[in-house]
């Protein structure tokens, strides 16, 4: 797949998911909205990471995707209880009790 077709795709997917979490019409950068689009990022990198498994630059890029995206769950869990529970359910995180 060319560069473009694949930028076309991540931009149609990235919409899609701020749809799904948004908060209000204008919302792109909340909690619910960043933990999605990493969420999204950290699943095709595990992909690719099982076809490339020395690819030890990923993985590593992996590992801070993963950081931040608990450091925002943490945040969430603090913050809104319940949208933290809907959130994981809905992308199959498992939960912090």
């Amino acid at each position: 797949m060319s560069n473009v077709l694949q930028e076309e795709s991540l931009k149609n997917n990235k919409s899609t998911i701020i749809g799904e979490f948004k908060i209000h019409e204008t919302d792109t950068g909340s909690s619910q909205v960043q933990i999605a689009i990493l969420t999204k990022r950290i699943n095709d990198l595990v992909s690719h990471l099982k076809a490339h498994k020395k690819d030890n630059h990923s993985r590593r890029g992996l590992l801070n995707l993963v950081s931040r995206r608990r450091r925002l769950l943490t945040y969430l869990r603090r913050h809104n209880y319940d949208e933290y529970i809907r959130v994981s359910k809905e992308l199959d995180l498992k939960i912090a009790t």
